[in-house]
């Protein structure tokens, strides 16, 4: 089935994403890499998102190398990564958020009968040689799919390799972890810190709620095998411990951190990422009429929801800095009867001279200004990921999933800033937030916070350069799929 053209195999990737911004734009940025080093890359997620994600891609009359008889046919593409959809079984104006029990369920049913029609329509109607499935772990079933066409199937996990050990860890039972009759267990693993209940991932504890995310994870988990490549969001030289006590398990090459080019001190224009929410330029303008090392940048995602009361201690905080800051407060679309989410009343008119506020901004923007001095975030590993490379110190208020743990890492392992405490309530009080801005900015380990990330900055864009270690993982996956590894071979090296 392999076509050749002057007698080389051209290679085919298929990038498979679940359909949000933070799973879509690693991948992406992966693919670029991919095809900057001769393979042909194409991105597939489902359906419900396509005339966001095409809003912002050019449509261009492109010809299919590998079908003569296709001559010019349409197709979507952004920076030489061709986008094809696949329904997930819902209708486009369905509430996918509603109920997400039902919503994996039924991705998991009609996902892999979906994709695999795409694969045979695209790839092997038209004589195209696939040679590699590269998956992220909220569509674990696309790897059924690949085994079930034969094809070398890669994962690349989107979350700190110290996440991808714990569940690894956890989901093995190689290791004890808290239980509903032992809840405060104290964990200890290799090449990380002590681990408390409230450094731990929120799945693998007795009280998560999310049981379809949990049975996802613990899913891929069980099917690791199945994954010829674990590759990560991250590089060597943020998480070596980690990274090496994986070595013998199952190892974890990190290709990353998979950010937007400009940050790592890379053409601005080649970067490849996608906003599905509409930025407000009008914040950067703000920002360049602020001084130096003087803003405190506030955002806490797309998904977490603040009590009333949360947001109000934040907000005070905020307001007694006497620093100016630029809060990204994305609002309801419907205001609860409780306030949640909502900034207090009179509170923008009050700081009108002192901050910004904004429903979304173009982060990596803001945190490449001079003038941002810190960074208050959920500690999700993509915003974390773009602080690091930009150098950015960080004060955090983790939530869910993964965001606790990567706190710790913040504090514990990367020691580039704080963790903001929650009182008896479960509340970060207006002091709190109050004494961690002065310590981040003035206290006495400021400066030490702002050389640890700053040297973090120059490992994470020496990592992507050209002989760089994410650069050489990269280089070595494109051997691997080049050379032809059938899902059978053996073929993953972990070298030191």
């Amino acid at each position: 089935m392999a076509l050749t053209e002057d007698k080389q195999v051209i290679h085919h990737v298929l990038l498979v994403a679940f359909a949000a911004q933070g799973h879509i734009n690693p991948l992406l940025r992966l693919g670029k890499r991919l095809v900057s080093k001769g393979l042909h890359v194409t991105l597939a997620c489902t359906g419900n998102i396509q005339e966001r994600l095409l809003k912002q891609v050019a449509t261009t009359n492109t010809e299919d190398e590998s079908n003569n008889s296709s001559n010019n046919s349409k197709s979507h593409s952004i920076s030489g990564i061709q986008l094809l959809f696949f329904s997930d079984g819902f209708d486009l104006d369905y509430d996918r958020k509603a109920d997400l029990d039902h919503y994996f369920n039924t991705l998991e049913k009609v996902g892999p009968v979906n994709l695999s029609n795409m694969i045979i329509e695209h790839y092997y109607n038209n004589h195209k040689k696939l040679s590699c499935i590269v998956i992220n772990p909220f569509v674990p079933w696309a790897a059924d799919v690949a085994v079930q066409h034969r094809v070398p199937c890669a994962l690349l996990w989107i979350q700190p390799c110290s996440i991808f050990a714990i569940y690894y860890r956890f989901f093995n039972k190689l290791n004890s972890f808290p239980t509903s009759e032992n809840p405060d267990l104290s964990v200890e693993l290799p090449g990380l810190p002590v681990l408390s209940t409230e450094d731990l991932p929120s799945f693998v504890l007795p009280s998560n709620p999310f049981n379809s995310l949990l049975k996802m994870i613990s899913g891929l988990y069980q099917n690791m095998k199945k994954h010829k490549w674990v590759l990560a969001n991250s590089f060597l030289e943020l998480e070596k411990d980690v990274i090496h006590s994986m070595s013998e398990l199952c190892p974890i090459r990190p290709v990353g951190p998979l950010v937007p080019t400009s940050l790592l001190c890379e053409d601005e224009e080649s970067d490849v990422g996608v906003e599905l929410w509409k930025p407000e330029d009008a914040c950067s303008e703000w920002l360049n009429k602020q001084s130096a090392s003087s803003v405190i940048y506030v955002s806490f995602g797309s998904i977490t929801v603040l009590s009333a009361k949360q947001m109000e201690a934040i907000a005070t905080a905020l307001k007694n800095s006497n620093h100016p800051f630029l809060w990204v407060a994305k609002q309801p679309e419907v205001p609860t009867s409780d306030g949640a989410g909502q900034l207090p009343n009179g509170f923008i008119e009050e700081t009108k001279d002192q901050g910004f506020i904004a429903s979304w901004c173009p982060q990596t923007k803001v945190l490449a200004h001079p003038a941002i001095v810190c960074f208050i975030t959920h500690c999700g590993w993509n915003s974390l990921s773009e602080t690091i490379a930009a150098g950015v110190p960080v004060i955090t208020f983790p939530q869910w999933s993964d965001q606790p743990t990567n706190a710790k890492l913040v504090t514990d392992v990367f020691k580039i800033g704080l963790k903001l405490r929650r009182n008896s309530e479960g509340i970060v009080s207006t002091e709190e937030v109050e004494t961690c801005i002065e310590e981040i900015i003035n206290g006495p380990k400021s400066e030490e916070y702002k050389k640890n990330v700053m040297e973090l900055k120059a490992a994470a864009t020496k990592a992507v350069a050209s002989g760089g270690s994410s650069d050489m993982n990269i280089q070595w996956l494109v051997d691997e799929i080049s050379n032809g590894n059938s899902c059978e071979s053996e073929g993953f090296h972990f070298s030191k």
